[in-house]
This record gives C-alpha cells, structure tokens and sequence, in this order.
C-alpha cells in the first residue's frame, strides 16, 4: 500500500522496473510503459516487443476510461483466398505464417505520448539494463527453455544463440543476457534523442525506427527470405510487408462497459475477448450468489454454466468490428440474458455448446488450445490514473528470433478463423480476436480497480472469480486472489489446433471434496488441477477517501510481485 502510487506485474523485476519510474516522478502511465518494456525482456517465454499488448487506461483528468488495441493486424497478403489455394484448413500456431505485424511498441509509444509525461529513454533504461547485464534465470523461464532446446539447436539458430549455452538449456541462477535485444533498445532511444527537448515528436522517431525504418525491414527481409516449418509440417515464410509496417497505427477507442452492483466494469472491445466478462455478469445477476456460498457446489456450477453460455457467444458472434458486424448492445442486453439464463440447469452440466439467437446476425461455426502463456501488469497513482494491460504474443518457443532484433515476432493470426462469413474470419488488415483482457473498475468517485491474468482462454473466467470475491463476498484483495480457482475449457480453445473438452471443470486442489464429489454429481467432467495452478491475478485499487492506493500479487508460480509507494 501507499499514498503516491502502486504497481503489480507478474514478474518482480519488472514490477521493480516500474517502481523506478515512480520514484523518478513518474504516472501511472509511465510507470506502466516502464513495466511492460521490462516483461518483455525478463518473461521472453510469456510476451515480448514483436507481440501485442491490449490496454485499458482511466484518465483522471478527463474522467473517462480508454481501450488500447495494442492486437496487431493481418498483412495484406492474409487473404482468405491463400490458405485455401494452400490447402490450410488451420492457421498453425507457429512459425511465420500467423504473424501479425508488431503491436506492443506502438502501443507503448501511443500511451506514452498521449498520456505519459517521460521520454521512451527515460522509461526503457530499466529494461535496457536489464536485457545487456542480464537478470538470473529462474525455474519457469528454464523449463521452457529446455522444452525448446532442441527445436533451437537444430531450426532456430538466431534463437540458440541467445537462449542455449554449449547447446544446452541455462541452469537456473545462471545469469541470461539478451545484447541484441538491449541494441534494438539502444537504437530506438538515440532515434528519439535525436529530435532534441520535443518529447513528442522523439517519441514519434522511435515508432518511425520500427514501423518505417530499419526494424522493419530487418523483420521483413528475415521473414519473407527464410521458411521454417511449423504445425502445419510445411516451411513458410511471413506474409508481411514493408507497407503492413508503414500503415499501422494504434488505435484508441472507448471501452465496452457494463454496471454491476453500483460499480461500471469495463472491456477491451470484440477484437478481444474482454466482453465475455461482462455477459457472464450479466448473466449472473439472476442469481443471488452469496446466498449460495463462497466456492459451494451450486456457486462453482453456476459460474461454469454461465461460462459455457458466454464463451458460446464469443465463438459465434466475436471479431473485430471495423470488419464484422458484432452486435454488442444485444449481447449484454438483459433480455438477451434472461432468455439464455433459462438453459442454466442447477441439477445438471451442459455437455453441448449453446450460442445464443441474434436478430439478423450471420451465424458461424467457430474453431477456436492452450498455446503459450501471457503476462501482466497494473498501475495506480495519486491522481488517479490507472492502467491494466495484458502483454503477450512474441513468445521465444513460438518463432525464431529475428536476426541481429534480439526479439521474434508473434503468432497471434493463429486465433482467425478460415471459415467464410465468420466474424473472426481472417481478412487483410483485420485484427484476430484475440484472448488478452485487461478489466478496469470505476465508481461516480473515478477508477476503483483495475486487474488481469495471463491465461489465455481463462482470463476471463480467473479475474471473473477474484472480482466477485471483492465484490460479493467482500473479501480483501489478496483473499480474492488467494482463493482457489476453477475454470471450463468446455468450448474450443483460442489457440491452435483449437480443441474443446465439453463438460470438462478444472479445480484447483484446494476446492472442498465434499464440493468436488457434488459437481461430479451434477456431470462435471472433473480435472483436478495443483493448489496453486490456476493464473497470476494481479491488482490495483485506489481508495477515493483515504488516498490508499494499494497493488496485489498472486502467489501462483512465485514471481508476481506489488509494490508500493
């Protein structure tokens, strides 16, 4: 807790990194810029600057809430057309062919310079340092590496050289040092510093390196003159252009939101998953949920009922809405939701996956695997400004590193669609509907909370759990996140090769067996997960009457990390 500022991530390097900031003097966005630099460099198995990071972001000064579509979009080649004359029925999930042009530094950039009050140098010298002298490898960023390892040494050798010592996975401690990575750093500050004292216009001339300039042709010319093979057993190449590059910009929208129990909860738009929370809220207002009791047998299973309806819709009806028609208003309509509140049985787990009826809507079977994992952050200052962004995507196991960049590029058009008249149907310049979702919290009094998990398809299920635990149960914020958690895979997986496991229910070992014996009673299919298996929930609050702004950590894989000022 403190009075000044507060920052959570899910790695205490990165979260350290930001705490620099605001003891610099920085806001919550700086503060936020500073963190996500350095999750890309000490999580590179978990996000990194060739991904894609979704924001929301309150503005105290202008009282409103913004959505960062920090998801990065299709090149112009990604032409329904060209998977089908390749015969590609799935986007596979790695390689090059599902890249999306790099999102997370624009988007950066984007809140720096519209929001932020510090330089790009000023913010990235945190994970500039830590990319050149290194940090200490720690035992989840080793395993993946070993998992990897051979696909390094004998397909990826930009990637070996960066992540194997002799040909072998680092030992945990062993200090990992990433020199390419901090010269890209290193170049995008001289290029801002080039343009003197004018903060805007040096922040514009870094993003003009990347996205105009000698990272994009270098990620370009890597990509499209090297084929490596992915899942689909074939060698591509990237579909990416020098013009996919210079056109893309980040855009800045207004958030979708819902009112629940006094308090305005809001999302990411349908390019992201973001408003499957608020449907399942909507659908949960049906219930009195304290009455059943925290984690019963009735409470798990109607969250999970509810689930199953709401991500049903998603797969249906979700995409990005410059280019598909998502009628949202209906969606988190109350009608809407009484009506699919009716296929909720107490006694009973559904086993089919059930979309809703739209008027005038084009309905669509959707595919939609756990691949990698996600990261995230949050920040709160004294004024009031608050920030929760969900890094990703430009995972090191899932392409190779670009030659001399020190980064590889994401693997996000993995979650498009190939089925004509989808709405995730893939499309030239078109965002994947992607898993990352971020929420944001506010009151009459401005930003209350904002929150996030890694988790891909879970997200939305995980921070639902831990906002109903401060809400309706009234807990702290750490007994909220502390609490065990469950989730449904019941419908298809966002992630290649995009499989489903109707019925299924994932219980962290903590639930009550009691409980346990009640939802198999009821046709759960029951997967038993660790204790502490489920996400990293982190957390941000600020208390409008004291002035106490506090940040939360989840215990869960021992490195989220809050701090306090």
């Amino acid at each position: 807790m403190g009075t000044r500022g507060a920052v959570t991530s899910s790695n205490y390097l990165a979260s350290n990194a930001g705490f620099e900031i605001l003891l610099a003097g920085g806001n919550a966005i700086d503060v936020a810029v500073a963190t996500g630099l350095a999750l890309h460099v000490v999580e590179p198995h978990m996000n990194g600057i060739g991904g894609e990071t979704p924001i929301l972001i309150y503005s105290a000064r202008e009282n409103r809430v913004y959505a960062v579509s920090g998801q990065g979009y299709a090149p112009e080649a990604a032409k329904l057309d060209f998977f089908q004359d390749q015969k590609i029925s799935v986007i596979p999930g790695d390689g090059f062919l599902p890249a999306t042009v790099p999102a997370s530094f624009d988007a950066w950039v984007a809140i720096l310079s519209k929001f932020g009050t510090m330089s790009l140098g000023q913010v990235i010298r945190p994970a500039l340092r830590l990319a050149e002298a290194g940090f200490p490898v720690y035992p989840r960023l080793q395993r993946n590496i070993r998992q990897h390892a051979q696909r390094y040494r004998t397909e990826w050798p930009t990637t070996e050289r960066v992540f194997l010592y002799d040909g072998m996975a680092p030992e945990v401690g062993q200090v990992l040092k990433q020199s390419d990575l901090a010269n890209t750093f290193r170049k995008l500050t001289d290029a801002e510093e080039s343009k003197g004292s004018d903060r805007v216009a040096g922040l514009r001339a870094a993003r003009d390196l990347f996205y105009r300039g000698e990272i994009a042709r270098r990620i370009v010319e890597f990509s499209t003159k090297h084929q490596f093979k992915d899942a689909s057993g074939k060698p591509h190449t990237s579909l990416l252009s020098l013009e996919d590059f210079a056109e893309y910009e980040t855009r800045i929208e207004g958030s979708v939101s819902l009112d629940y129990s006094g308090l305005s909860v809001h999302k990411c738009g349908p390019w992201s998953q973001g408003p499957v929370f608020l449907q399942q809220l909507r659908l949960l207002e049906g219930y009195d949920l304290r009455k059943m009791g925290h984690n019963s047998a009735d409470y798990i299973h109607v969250i999970t009922e509810a689930s199953k309806l709401a991500f049903a819709d998603r797969e249906t009806y979700y995409g990005d809405p410059l280019f598909s028609d998502v009628r949202l208003e209906e969606l988190l309509s109350k009608p809407y939701a009484e009506a699919r509140r009716k296929l909720i049985r107490m006694k009973k787990a559904s086993m089919k996956l059930q979309a809703g009826e739209l008027r005038s809507t084009i309905r669509g079977k959707s595919r939609g695997s756990s691949g990698g994992d996600t990261t995230h952050l949050d920040t709160v200052d004294a004024e009031g400004n608050m920030v929760s962004a969900t890094p990703s995507g430009g995972w090191t196991w899932s392409s190779p590193i670009v030659e001399g960049l020190g980064f590889p590029l994401g693997t996000r058009g993995q979650m498009f669609s190939l089925e004509p008249g989808h709405p995730n149907c893939v499309a030239p310049r078109k965002r994947p509907r992607t898993t990352l979702s971020p929420t944001l919290v506010t009151s009459r009094n401005g930003a209350v909370m904002a929150f996030g998990t890694p988790g891909g398809d879970q997200q939305d299920q995980w921070t639902l759990q831990f906002f109903l635990n401060f809400v309706v149960f009234g807990m702290g914020l750490q007994a909220a996140i502390d609490a065990p958690s469950f989730h449904t895979s019941h419908f298809p997986s966002s992630f290649y090769p995009h499989d489903a496991h109707p019925g299924s229910l994932h219980l962290e070992n903590r639930v009550h067996v009691k409980v346990v014996k009640a939802l198999k009673r009821r046709g759960h299919r029951i997967v038993m997960e660790g204790d502490w298996a489920n996400g990293r929930v982190t957390a941000v609050h600020r208390n409008k009457k004291s002035g106490v702004l506090s940040a939360v950590a989840s215990p869960r894989f021992q490195t989220a990390y809050a701090l306090g000022l």
